[in-house]
């Protein structure tokens, strides 16, 4: 436990050391771009490591937990507690948005820096089709979703291959047993991995500072400053949901999830704070059957801060360029993206790609992405730590109502064996 309020406090300080470092750059440097390009290396070779444990940890644990559970029914009923709790978390994070921005409107204070409609966003806007992302769920093969980090590519196979694991009994041990292994070996790994955290904080912001200068958060200040008491609103909401189910253990569970979400804060992207997130719950008391079912599946279905951004920016574009959406619209607009944003990579502007298809379908100009991409890390930040928050809370709910939580857990997960 030391050894995480050590992380925990040399993340922060590289938090704060980037915005001066970032700052210094921005001012003395003649071409502080290049500056951020070299920084930027660091996160993306901590990113990339990250990335590098995904695939191997999620389907071992995976795998193991469904494998163990033995009754497919059990799967099942599982399965249909976690989506139905994901349904209800994604349509009240989807109209907490709605309502924000439409409350605040921030949009009406930038319509005169519009871009023309002609200008290019960069973002690519394909493969959010209904028929793509049906086609999308199933890997035409399994090397090639873990090659590409497909996370709900990675579940629909390891729900398969753990049930069948699970159906042929005694004869699958030894390999259970082995994969069990490999989910020890991998969560060493992330410690290991995890000792560069604070590095990669520390070039993430410097970058960032150094490229945009603090101006771009004084510019966008009162957007930013909505968005967020938006999003204090709904982690207080989360919690307040999660209190119904868990009581006071709630809090401690938001306490055991700090480090996750403080990395995911930092890096902006949930994604990096999935393995400490999976330890996090696991010393939470949920058993590892549990989080390494449910939490890979959140993953995919369940990205709340993502979600209340889709609403929130792409009604605030709408508003920037005078647009005034109806009800019915809004409603319409709730519901597509209900849908596109499932299946929603946990990594850097993915909600960009969303938006930006969503804009088109609503006969919004795609250009009003560029009001936000000056500023989508620092959002990037908020919604990525309270994706971690709200799969931390759907997990511990599904396990209580499993009965599958048990005491906190206070012993280094890579030595132990899972539950």
């Amino acid at each position: 436990m030391k050894k995480q309020n050590r992380l925990t406090t040399y993340i922060l300080i590289g938090l704060a050391l980037g915005i001066i470092a970032g700052y210094v750059a921005n001012t003395a440097l003649a071409n502080p771009a290049a500056f951020a390009d070299t920084m930027s290396l660091v996160t993306t070779l901590f990113l990339r490591l990250i990335k590098m444990i995904i695939a191997p940890l999620v389907f071992s644990t995976l795998v193991v937990g469904i494998a163990r559970m033995g009754d497919a029914s059990e799967v099942g009923r599982i399965g249909l507690k976690t989506l139905g709790w994901f349904f209800i978390a994604s349509l009240l994070s989807l109209t907490l948005g709605l309502i924000m921005v439409n409350l605040f409107r921030p949009g009406d204070a930038l319509m005169g820096h519009l871009p023309t409609t002609a200008t290019a966003t960069g973002i690519v806007t394909s493969g959010l089709t209904l028929k793509e992302f049906i086609t999308h769920l199933v890997p035409t093969s399994i090397i090639d979703g873990m090659g590409k980090n497909e996370i709900l590519q990675i579940v629909i196979f390891s729900l398969f291959f753990g049930s069948a694991a699970a159906a042929v009994g005694e004869k699958a041990t030894p390999m259970v047993d082995a994969l069990d292994g490999v989910a020890h070996v991998m969560l060493k790994v992330t410690g290991y991995v995890m000792k560069f955290a604070p590095l990669a904080v520390f070039a993430a912001v410097t970058g960032t500072i150094a490229k945009s200068g603090l101006a771009v958060l004084s510019t966008y200040g009162v957007f930013m400053a909505e968005f967020y008491f938006s999003i204090g609103l709904l982690w207080a909401l989360l919690i307040g949901i999660g209190f119904l189910f868990l009581g006071a253990r709630i809090f401690k569970l938001v306490a055991e999830v700090r480090e996750p979400v403080l990395l995911a804060f930092s890096t902006a992207s949930s994604e990096a704070a999935y393995p400490k997130t999976l330890e996090g719950l696991e010393r939470f008391g949920v058993r590892n059957r549990i989080a390494s079912f449910v939490l890979p599946i959140g993953y995919s279905f369940n990205l709340d801060g993502s979600m209340m951004y889709c609403t929130f920016a792409t009604v605030f574009i709408a508003q920037a360029y005078g647009i005034e959406m109806s009800l019915g619209q809004q409603m319409t607009m709730m519901m597509v993206l209900m849908l596109t944003s499932k299946g929603m990579a946990g990594v850097p502007r993915a909600s960009l790609v969303v938006i930006a298809a969503t804009l088109s379908q609503f006969n919004i100009p795609e250009a009003g992405l560029v009001l936000l991409l000056g500023i989508d890390h620092f959002l990037d930040m908020a919604r990525s730590a309270t994706n971690v928050i709200g799969n931390s809370i759907a997990t511990a709910v599904v396990a209580k109502w499993e009965g599958e939580l048990v005491a906190p857990i206070e012993r280094d997960l890579a030595d132990a064996p899972l539950p």
